[in-house]
């Protein structure tokens, strides 16, 4: 040990100094070939060996200027034990000891290892560590499987070659390769679970979500645990995996590979996710650019990237589910011979397997056949490890010719005609790329990101959530869920019609222009292809068309007016339209996000479905008829409160038609209760109650008006904490406002009652409070926001009797948006009638009724809009 101390240079630091210099310009050099790679990552291998083998040199160097004993070894593990590191990687490693020789024993080696290890720091590299004599690391190996799995990877880089040896020998007999797959399997399946299950995350983690390059590391760390294989090539040489499936997974892994690569040197720093902030300059790397036209951006750079990794990661899912699947079969062989189900299929424990490697290659019309055998066979689970393969194999005989078979269309016509399984048929497969290549048009939407904010699945996994939802209202097991769908469904006799709809009705999305009308054209060639005639492919069409229309109407228009009723029941034509027309708008919205659904938005669709269907059925809407029903509801419900004789009338002489159309006889009773004793009594009131239609609170404000009430109202909700859902604002005869807001909050919906009380009162001392409006908060907008910005939109027009105007706004969402609004809707006096505020995502799409004079005036109407744009921009 004293002659290795001697050898220590005399002026360490600088020597770490020059290292740490040529460690950082070797390293350069090396991630300057990154660039020059473009978009084709065939030398990126050859780049992360590179810098392993830089890194390598640099941990030898800094050994001997440590004095490391020669008795040591020095290991890579992990990532960086594969012999590859990515640029902003941990360097792991473990320093090896005998068992004779451990740390606390030995203060010289103690010491010489702790210089070790902050020299390498000083040197520029960020590791890892940890120092285990050769017992210690077994023992670690055999109770912490992310341990073992490191080890499983670990190669020499300076020391003692026979301790080395020894360890391996030790670790190799204390493994036990059933158990390590095992654990790896239900590793794997919680990692899956932790990214929804999906590779289509708009922020991907291109090594950990599904799909990534962990899926692919999963597969040789259980060949190299089993002895069945050490490379993707001894994979294909052991007949585990064909030579086509081995180039296929080099070149996702690679593609994988390169895109984590440059996120790391993007970013400056260790970053596996595809976040929105870095998407578009990754895409940049690889010579994507932004397309635009008219101003208008037409495809994103980011998009094109985007759909070339969900691409790669759907492959990589596949080709992980067919290696482990012929692992398991290699290493537990069945017990029992597979049960025929007809000559081309069998199964055997729930998996469906052809009955020939090379069937679909001879008979292509049993690829579709697959799916219908799997859906009607009791028990299936899934593909086989041989089926997979061999749909993976027989991608080039679906081509033109097998997509216009009249063979393979009614097949296909079966498998919608089912009665079950359609859901988990055209996901597999979607999963298995078949549905893709069957159906052209919706191969051009796998993949496919929506940047409208609001949307958290890509295209095409968005259609099957729809077409999930649609499938569930037929189900009585989900007849909880929406019971008043489940009612509807429960009555119709033709789910497939709604099944074509959900699977076309987005299914033009990313062409450019409006993909209702494109997609309507595209299901239109398919009903003819498939035998869908006559109605039922007029009212598939319609559905097409029209998918965005009754949300639309129910979201953004008044419902109280006849003439909306009357307009939308014209545009349906019947019962049978619209109750198809509302299961898949229902669906349509819970299939965009977890977050734009609530209770608020189903009551206004359901709202509009009853209107209609009473004008459909020749009940024309009477407004007369209509108030003096709910008036008569209202004082039925009145009677049950033990309120004075006509305590009511005080309160109903100052409301017109208006206010009766608008609300509901619930809240005309609410209303009244409150309200009675204090009409025109200058006070003002705020009453607030935990809403009756789903999630939030309802508050009322009954107070003498004012020219910026709603905008003060408005300024008291942003600053706490609440987001209106909707606003029904109404002018009493003697000069008082009764508004009515949906709000909900942040807050747990268990803390809504002790919100009650600080609403009404804190509201109401806002509403007393005179002086100037105070600037709305500049509130934080979020990543997604900054990345995919929508262009702040207003549009003003008169209404069709040309008395009021509709004030239509769409723009990013950010808190105290609808306060910046209101405050120029009060700075030019503008009365508002109706405010329908509609959050999608993080979009907003906001309608309000208004009136006033400046609104007569052109001049008065740019000045409106300008101010609202730059509110809206702000």
């Amino acid at each position: 040990m004293a002659q290795t101390r001697l050898a220590i240079p005399l002026d360490i630091h600088a020597d770490l100094r020059a290292l740490r210099e040529a460690h950082r310009a070797r390293k350069s050099q090396l991630l300057a070939s990154l660039e020059a790679l473009g978009s084709s990552a065939r030398g990126i291998r050859r780049l992360l060996q590179g810098l392993a083998r830089a890194t390598d040199d640099t941990l030898r160097t800094v050994c001997r200027m440590s004095g490391v004993p020669g008795h040591c070894a020095l290991l890579a593990v992990g990532g960086y034990g594969r012999g590859e590191l990515f640029p902003h990687s941990d360097v792991d490693v473990v320093m090896l000891l005998p068992d004779h020789m451990p740390p606390e024993q030995e203060p010289e080696l103690k010491r010489q290892i702790e210089a070790f290890i902050t020299n390498c720091w000083d040197a520029g590299l960020e590791i890892g560590s940890s120092v285990r004599t050769v017992s210690e690391c077994v023992a670690q190996a055999e109770s912490d499987v992310t341990v073992r799995t490191s080890l499983l990877e670990s190669r020499l880089v300076s020391g003692s070659a026979a301790l080395y040896a020894q360890f391996g020998k030790r670790f190799r007999a204390s493994l036990d390769p059933r158990a390590f797959v095992i654990a790896k399997t239900l590793e794997m399946r919680q990692r899956h679970t932790k990214f929804e299950n999906t590779p289509y995350a708009l922020e991907p983690n291109c090594k950990e979500s599904p799909g990534g390059l962990r899926d692919l590391q999963v597969i040789l760390w259980i060949a190299k645990a089993t002895g069945l294989a050490r490379s993707w090539d001894e994979l294909a040489r052991k007949g585990l995996a064909t030579a086509f499936e081995v180039r296929q997974i080099k070149r996702n892994e690679a593609l994988l590979g390169l895109i984590r690569a440059r996120l790391h040197v993007i970013a400056g720093r260790r970053e596996d996710r595809l976040v929105f902030d870095l998407q578009t300059a990754v895409a940049e790397s690889f010579g994507y650019r932004t397309q635009t036209a008219d101003g208008r951006i037409v495809a994103r750079a980011s998009e094109a990237l985007m759909k070339r990794y969900y691409w790669a990661a759907k492959a990589v899912s596949q080709l992980n589910q067919i290696l482990l699947l012929n692992i398991e079969e290699r290493l537990n062989p069945p017990a029992q011979p597979p049960e025929p189900i007809n000559e081309r299929f069998s199964h055997q424990a729930g998996m469906i397997e052809v009955a020939s490697d090379d069937l679909y290659l001879r008979e292509p019309h049993a690829i579709l056949e697959t799916f219908l055998v799997h859906q009607t066979t009791v028990g299936a689970k899934g593909l086989s490890a041989r089926t997979l393969r061999a749909l993976y194999n027989a991608r080039q005989v679906m081509d033109a010719k097998f997509r216009n078979d009249p063979v393979n269309h009614a097949t296909f016509r079966r498998m919608l005609l089912e009665p079950q399984g359609i859901t988990h048929a055209l996901r597999l497969m979607n999963q298995t790329s078949v549905l893709g290549r069957y159906l052209w048009v919706f191969r051009r939407i796998v993949g496919q990101m929506q940047h409208d904010l609001f949307h958290v699945y890509t295209v095409d996994q968005h259609i099957l959530m729809v077409l999930r939802n649609v499938r569930r209202f037929f189900i009585a097991e989900h007849a909880h869920e929406y019971p008043f769908c489940s009612q509807l469904a429960a009555g119709w006799d033709k789910p497939y019609i709604l099944y074509v709809a959900a699977l076309f009705h987005d299914i033009a999305k990313g062409r450019g222009g409006d993909h209702s009308s494109k997609g309507a054209r595209d299901v239109r060639a398919f009903c003819r292809d498939h035998g869908f005639a006559g109605e039922d492919a007029k009212l598939i069409e319609f559905l097409v068309r029209e998918h965005l229309t009754m949300s639309r109407v129910a979201q953004k228009e008044d419902l109280s007016d006849p003439a909306v009723i009357t307009a939308f029941a014209r545009s349906v034509g019947n019962e049978r339209a619209l109750t198809a027309l509302y299961l898949l708008t229902v669906a349509d919205i819970r299939g965009t996000g977890p977050k734009v659904w609530n209770a608020w938005k189903g009551k206004l669709l359901e709202d509009l479905y009853r209107l209609t269907l009473r004008t459909l059925g020749g009940r024309a809407p009477d407004p007369h008829a209509e108030i003096e029903a709910r008036k008569r509801e209202a004082l039925v419900q009145l009677g049950l409160y033990a309120l004075p004789f006509q305590a009511h009338q005080k309160l109903w002489n100052t409301l017109d038609v208006g206010y009766f159309m608008r609300h509901e006889a619930g809240d005309i009773v609410w209303h009244t209760r409150h309200l009675s004793r204090y009409v025109g009594t200058g006070k003002p009131m705020v009453r607030a109650r935990l809403s009756p239609v789903g999630e939030g609170l309802q508050v009322l404000v009954y107070t003498p008006d004012q020219p910026d009430l709603f905008a003060r109202i408005c300024g008291y909700f942003e600053h706490a904490g609440f987001s209106i859902l909707d606003a029904k604002i109404h002018t009493a005869t003697n000069g008082y406002a009764l508004d009515t807001f949906q709000v909900v909050s942040s807050m747990l919906p268990e803390h809504n009652r002790e919100l009650l009380n600080i609403v009404e009162s804190e509201l109401q001392q806002t509403i007393e409070q005179a002086g100037p409006l105070p600037a709305p908060s500049r509130g934080r907008v979020s990543r997604r926001v900054k990345s995919f910005p929508i262009p702040p939109r207003v549009q003003l027009a008169p209404d069709e009797k040309a008395q009021r105007w509709l004030l239509s706004v769409s723009a990013s969402d950010r808190v105290g948006l609808l306060y910046s609004i209101a405050r120029v809707l009060a700075r030019h006096h503008l009365n508002l009638q109706l405010a329908k505020v509609s959050t999608l995502g993080e979009r907003v799409e906001d309608t309000f009724l208004i009136d006033g004079p400046e609104l007569q005036e052109n001049r008065r109407q740019i000045e409106i809009e300008t101010e609202l744009l730059q509110a809206l921009a702000a």
